[in-house]
């Protein structure tokens, strides 16, 4: 197995299991977020609550692993990946998870790899084949369909609604803070990249949210949800996902994302009590067997300088 196989491979593996973790992400939004009928948590309290809790844990790691200071050409692609994964991202999705189920949530999530492969090849300079681009279409074509064929009712079928324009643009900013965050990964500490990232947007995330407090009684599993965003979603989640593209190549590993919609419905069946179908289930198969044929196909990588290996 040559070198470049190997971080391939290993970079998969990580991906995969920040996707897992990720997967997640939606039900335990939803759990915080509440219903119109019963809510709970305002969008804005666990976006930025979430990113409080881990920007602290983010400073001890810091300090206990010694980090150094970035360099002071990194502090801008921290800012984006900042606004793309710390703000954007948690705030459009917290705000909209109120409004529709995680199971129609987690069809919008389909556009994702699509969204990193391209952001990907453009920071990165990789030139992925007509075949990979082929593959990553027809996952995004899958779940597009499912989502005509599956629409959640409450959400007034498959039109897109309020909340599934704000979580298309949840989708965008997780693909830039992703790409953005990978490419500082080359040079930094995967787990440095993120937490550098939530330590920055401190003097911003803790003055909202203390804001943001919530005033009336919340239920137990309102904040059992927030705990699992901040620790996992938040944090946890981006050591693996960060390393896992360093290593295997943003536009390549970005493809697992696309079996994260089927997991978070999955997650969602004991976690919210939501249906899960045959129909469901073919097209989670359907996705997964794009991402196998995907992998395979060549994607043309800049060699790799010295000074950028992971």
């Amino acid at each position: 197995m040559t070198h470049r196989t190997h971080n391939l491979t290993k970079g998969l593996w990580l991906g995969l299991l920040g996707i897992v973790i990720f997967a997640v992400t939606l039900p335990m939004t939803r759990l915080a977020a509440g219903t119109p009928e019963a809510p709970q948590m305002s969008g804005f309290f666990i976006a930025c609550g979430r990113a409080v809790v881990a920007g602290a844990l983010s400073a001890v790691f810091l300090l206990a692993t010694g980090a150094r200071l970035p360099r002071r050409a990194d502090w801008w692609p921290l800012a984006v990946t900042a606004g793309g994964v710390v703000f954007g991202f948690p705030l459009f999705t917290s705000v909209a998870m109120r409004h529709v189920a995680a199971m129609h949530a987690s069809v919008i999530v389909g556009v994702l790899p699509l969204a990193t492969a391209a952001v990907g090849a453009l920071l990165h300079r990789q030139r992925p084949s007509a075949g990979f681009w082929l593959c990553a279409a027809l996952g995004s074509a899958l779940v597009v369909a499912f989502a005509m064929l599956h629409g959640d009712g409450a959400a007034g079928g498959p039109t897109l609604q309020g909340a599934d324009l704000l979580l298309l643009a949840a989708m965008l900013c997780a693909a830039v803070g992703y790409g953005y965050g990978a490419r500082l990964s080359h040079h930094m500490r995967a787990e440095h990249v993120i937490c550098w990232a939530l330590v920055l947007s401190l003097p911003l995330t803790l003055p909202l949210s203390l804001t943001h407090w919530p005033t009336a009684p919340l239920k137990p599993a309102a904040w059992w949800g927030l705990a699992y965003l901040a620790v996992f979603s938040m944090w946890l989640g981006f050591f693996a996902w960060y390393r896992g593209l360093a290593l295997g190549g943003t536009v390549r590993v970005s493809q697992v994302q696309l079996v994260q919609p089927f997991l978070s419905m999955l997650f969602a069946v004991p976690l919210l009590g939501e249906r899960l179908d045959a129909v469901t289930i073919g097209f989670s198969l359907a996705v997964i067997a794009t991402v196998f044929v995907g992998k395979k196909m060549p994607v043309r990588t800049p060699p790799i300088r010295s000074g950028d290996a992971p």
